[in-house]
């Protein structure tokens, strides 16, 4: 069965003169008719090609050309037009790319193995090394294990072609952003038995954060060796190294959405570190090889696995969020020196090192009336991590136990704060003085193995899904051993009308294991308690698909309910971790685009309902949002293209509900013409150059939203 339709998020587009997201051979003077879509692979976040439209299942992709067209700078920016996705939790970021997906926080992969553990220990993926980024949500245990109910988030990378193409990139941005980049494929010597590709990036910018840099280099080769008709081998190597500082300052509350004591707020841009102290270098090295073997004409056999090291230097000093009446005072209830905080100094430096295969016998045959694509795979994953460091909070400060305000100590004083209205840097504490707080933790391992089944049957126009795996995960913190064990489930039914309309309904589970014991002093932890069961989520699914036979386009419609038990009981006595909490989100998301003639129109809406264990809406989660992107290429311009979008995040909470980051809209531009073999585009994200706080904790902290970027782009393909 071949993978004819387009994916939900990339429909095809028909245009006269424009240039595809893909590498073009010919220049665009000669391209009559253009498709730009985005198709699952068998690398891909549903292991499989089959087309979306066949699938019960929610999955929105953005293809490369989209990210080019909306001008994502980064991965977190590729998620800001997508329904029931956070793309930018926590604002402005450097040290990683935050997302929740309906709600809940999800792990990230590429080329369908898991590619980030834990935080702070590896470099963030350059967007320019994507083919497509994947957004597959609700539980998605039964395909990858261990895992978020919320879904999966599967970056493919750009792979070799077959068909020569090359191209250079030149980028010029405000904040100095400079970039040059390149990619170039095509065949070995003229022969269909050796492909190669080569992608490279290097990039030296500021950020909107005063002296925060995001320097980064990256170098991706990759080889394909085709023996025969029957079998493809590609091994590819991505070595990236990013020099910087990070971009999250943890303002306080006061100050930001709220007014400070002085009635003062802090500009966004405010850096709260020491320009000599702070630092977050990261390098990764991965090296991934990828084979398909057709054994016969039923049975075919598949193996993705992956070795990456990894490495980060992680300094920041950043200012204290102490909030309400523990905030500093003067004694006529100022703030302290109009503005002076106390810092917190923290250290770590954090490895990681990963070895993962799935390996996977893929069998497509008819048993009557009925076809089946049965999936069985076995997937064994070794992780280590390293950390060390130190961590001394809000340094110099101390709590008066009779007023409960705080204030200097009589040891180092306010000799290390920092005026956040007026910032003076050079004070950081002597280097014996820190040095004599690192220490270096265990290494942590886990062990993953996982064996599962999975079979597409198609019937007429019905198309039904099931799936098992049984897992079974050992951690050793080098504390403790704890081993968890897990069996997931899932099922999908979709019926198409001839007419495009495809009604659906699926139920998935998920489970993820939480390290540790419930401290009841019984049972076989030796006196600690019984270990604690892994956390599992299920999620109900209603929707439907549609994609009219008369027109190119595409609508979803999706319902769906999911609840996540075995959480820790907020009732739970000190000391001691209850697993009765429960939290549960639902929502409706809306996803359409469309062409229209010389118009292409994308249109995305949720709206969720959420509960934490502790009874409070999920932190940081919009309750509603939407977002338009339109782009207009008039048949008769000759290369010209103009494109704009609205993003709009609701209202959201701090983890407790008396804590409410507003409300904001955004909108994003792009104008660009291509000439032949060239391309000049402009983009503008944050086109107001809107300032808002992303998100706004009940622990005290903000974090500012993204401020305006606006990069030139110069491509010329050969």
């Amino acid at each position: 069965m071949s993978n004819t339709r387009p994916s939900l998020l990339a429909l095809a587009i028909t245009a006269s003169t424009a240039a595809s997201g893909a590498l073009a051979q010919e220049p665009a003077a000669a391209i009559e008719e253009m498709h730009v879509t985005g198709q699952m692979s068998r690398y891909s976040a549903l292991k499989s090609d089959t087309p979306i439209m066949e699938t019960a299942r929610s999955v929105s992709i953005e293809s490369e050309f989209d990210i080019i067209e909306k001008g994502a700078l980064a991965l977190d920016d590729t998620f800001t037009y997508s329904s029931g996705v956070t793309g930018k939790t926590y604002g402005y970021a450097t040290r990683g790319d935050w997302l929740k997906v309906r709600g809940l926080n999800v792990p990230l992969y590429q080329d369908s193995l898991q590619s980030l553990f834990g935080n702070y220990n590896n470099t963030r993926p350059d967007v320019y090394t994507l083919e497509q980024v994947e957004i597959l949500k609700g539980p998605a245990s039964v395909l990858y294990g261990q895992g978020s109910p919320g879904g999966i988030v599967n970056i493919v990378s750009k792979l070799p072609k077959a068909d020569a193409a090359h191209e250079v990139v030149a980028e010029l941005g405000n904040f100095e952003r400079k970039q040059l980049a390149f990619d170039s494929t095509g065949r070995v010597g003229g022969s269909d038995e050796w492909l190669y590709r080569v992608v490279g990036v290097h990039r030296d910018s500021n950020t909107q954060v005063d002296f925060v840099e995001d320097n980064t280099t990256v170098i991706a080769p990759s080889v394909t060796w085709r023996p025969n008709a029957s079998t493809d081998l590609t091994l590819l190597v991505n070595h990236t190294k990013t020099e910087s500082d990070t971009g999250a300052q943890f303002l306080p509350r006061y100050g930001t959405l709220d007014p400070a004591p002085n009635g003062e707020f802090i500009e966004n841009s405010t850096y709260t570190g020491e320009p000599d102290y702070n630092r977050y270098d990261t390098e990764t090295t991965s090296v991934t090889f990828l084979a398909n073997h057709q054994i016969n004409n039923i049975w075919s056999l598949e193996v993705t696995s992956r070795y990456s090291d990894a490495q980060a230097d992680y300094q920041q000093a950043w200012t204290a969020f102490i909030g309400g009446d523990r905030y500093v005072y003067n004694d006529d209830d100022s703030l302290y020196k109009d503005g002076l905080l106390p810092r917190t100094f923290y250290r770590n430096d954090a490895t990681s090192e990963q070895l993962a295969i799935d390996t996977r016998l893929r069998a497509q045959f008819s048993t009557g009336a009925l076809y089946h694509e049965v999936l069985i795979g076995a997937q064994y994953q070794d992780v280590t991590l390293g950390e060390a460091g130190y961590y001394k909070g809000a340094l110099g400060y101390v709590v008066d136990e009779e007023t409960k305000r705080g204030g200097p100590d009589d040891n180092f004083g306010d000799a290390y704060w920092l005026n956040v209205f007026d910032p003076v840097y050079g004070k950081v504490p002597p280097a014996d003085y820190l040095n004599s707080l690192y220490s270096e933790s265990p290494e942590n391992t886990t062990e993953d193995l996982g064996l599962y089944i999975n079979d597409q049957i198609s019937v007429g126009n019905w198309r039904v899904t099931a799936g098992l795996r049984v897992d079974d995960t050992e951690t050793d913190t080098g504390a403790a051993r704890q081993q968890d064990d897990a069996v997931s489930g899932a099922l999908g039914v979709l019926y198409q009308f001839d007419n495009g309309l495809s009604p659906y309904a699926s139920y998935a589970e998920s489970f993820e294991p939480v390290i540790g014991n419930d401290g009841r002093g019984e049972g076989e932890g030796e006196g600690e308690g019984d270990p604690l069961d892994p956390e599992e989520g299920e999620q109900l699914e209603v929707g439907v698909k549609y994609q009219p036979n008369t027109l190119p386009a595409m609508v979803t419609l999706a319902y769906f309910d999911i609840t996540q038990s075995n959480l820790k009981d907020p009732a739970s006595p000190v000391g001691e971790y209850w697993q009765q909490g429960e939290a549960t989100v639902d929502g409706v998301e809306l996803e359409a685009v469309a062409t229209l003639g010389d118009f292409s129109v994308e249109l995305n809406a949720s709206r969720l309902n959420t509960e934490s264990a502790g009874g409070n809406r999920l932190a940081s989660v919009p309750e509603s949002q939407a977002s338009t992107w339109i782009t207009w290429r008039p048949a008769g311009s000759q290369g010209f293209k103009l494109g704009g979008g609205l993003r709009y995040m609701g209202e959201s909470w701090g983890g407790a509900d008396s804590v409410r980051t507003p409300s904001y809209t955004l909108g994003d531009l792009m104008i660009g013409y291509q000439a032949g073999q060239w391309d000049f585009t402009v983009n503008a994200r944050n086109l107001a150059d809107k300032e808002f706080q992303a998100t706004c904790l009940a622990r005290g902290d903000c974090f500012p939203g993204e401020a305006r970027t606006l990069v030139g782009r110069v491509r010329y393909q050969f």
